[in-house]
């Protein structure tokens, strides 16, 4: 197939490409048709429907997109997802040696594949997972025997089939630069995380502040906002629990795993943002009273939150008794409100880290997860929104 013949010519402005970088970080030479597009399209929408993903980066309000970054989460999203389709378990995905290797994206969330397992690139298979399939528990893959060049002319034919009914296609012949990636710059391999045996093993060995520091290597300048913690206790009317105090001391402020944010406590800020989450908290509750069970501290045994997922929820204690007795809870952004958790907050933390807990708002890893890729923290700063 000739690209531009039948997707029209290249936009006047693309995202340059490294591809001894690229293909040194992933340990593949990719395809010849799809560094030739990449190079002369930049990140392109084909037939408003697919997505086809270049290495490139952008940050901005257009939202953060890093193509590394894409293709570890599709792999990990598409694996979950298609495990959840019983009893088709999912294939392997790179960097597992002929793994599936991702390239694009459709507008109802399905992801496509190259099969890298065959010895020539150029020849490397397509492969989509169909997301609705999945829903309905149909096996989810449908491989389709052909490399880029000729899917992407079948897309814009009579359309492929996919699993469970339905075609992909017949698109249009239009190829438009992506829309949500208008400033995209070159794409560079992040540098290799070194992982020691301390923190290898700190994944099953030891407990408490001691593995928790082991497994997740603590900033050598922790941020707490510039505050002292007694002006902060004056402030609540009580003191916090010494783990928290201890947890802060030695970390700071930051977000765990890139999930779990922690917000900063010696600053003006912390009781404005804590009141603002109760208020908001407390006028639900008024208008439902059964999903909103808690109470909102400063009542008695009150909810005070300190931390907050970046999908909404929030952890706390229920402020009752001797605050190094306090119940640490979650409350819940999309779920009902569950009963405390069954641990203080570093061993929650650590249980979490290792991939032994999860619950509502505290996402638990999945089985084929390496808990020291997902054991991270990054700390904030004066510039921080937390």
């Amino acid at each position: 197939m000739d690209f531009a013949q039948t997707f029209g010519p290249p936009p006047s402005r693309t995202v340059p490409v490294d591809w001894a970088a690229v293909e040194g970080w992933l340990g593949l030479t990719l395809p010849a048709s799809y560094k030739a597009i990449a190079s002369a399209y930049g990140p392109l929408d084909l037939g408003e429907y697919v997505w086809l993903h270049v290495p490139c980066v952008q940050d901005g309000d257009f939202g953060h997109f890093d193509w590394g970054r894409w293709l570890t989460d599709t792999h990990r999203s598409t694996r979950i997802a298609s495990r959840d389709a019983p009893p088709h378990e999912p294939p392997a995905f790179h960097p597992a040696p002929g793994g599936l290797l991702a390239w694009g994206t459709t507008r109802r969330s399905d992801e496509l594949f190259w099969d890298t397992s065959g010895p020539d690139p150029d020849r490397w298979p397509v492969v989509v997972f169909h997301r609705d399939a999945a829903r309905q528990k149909i096996n989810p893959w449908q491989r389709y025997e052909t490399p880029l060049p000729e899917t992407l002319a079948a897309f814009v034919g009579d359309g492929l089939p996919l699993p469970g009914g339905g075609r992909l296609g017949p698109l249009a012949a239009t190829a438009a630069p992506t829309a949500f990636l208008p400033d995209a710059r070159p794409w560079q391999p992040p540098p290799p995380v070194r992982i020691t045996q301390e923190r290898r093993a700190a994944v099953t060995e030891g407990s408490g502040l001691p593995a928790l520091t082991a497994l997740v290597p603590p900033p050598d300048r922790p941020y707490l906002g510039g505050g002292d913690w007694d002006s902060l206790f004056d402030l609540l009317g009580t003191r916090l629990p010494a783990e928290y105090v201890a947890l802060m001391d030695r970390y700071g402020s930051g977000i765990w795993a890139e999930w779990l944010r922690f917000r900063t406590p010696v600053r003006d800020r912390f009781l404005a943002d804590v009141t603002e989450v109760l208020d908001v908290y407390r006028q639900s509750r008024a208008d439902w009273p059964k999903e909103h069970p808690l109470p909102a501290w400063p009542e008695p045994g009150g909810f005070l939150p300190f931390a907050c997922s970046i999908d909404g929820d929030e952890l706390g204690w229920l402020t009752e008794g001797d605050p190094d007795t306090w119940p640490l809870i979650v409350y819940p952004r999309h779920a009902d409100q569950g009963p405390p958790l069954p641990a203080g907050l570093i061993d929650t933390l650590l249980a979490w880290l290792r991939g032994r807990y999860g619950t509502d708002g505290l996402v638990p890893l999945d089985r084929d997860d390496d808990p020291v890729e997902f054991a991270t923290f990054e700390s904030w700063n004066d510039d921080s929104y937390w």
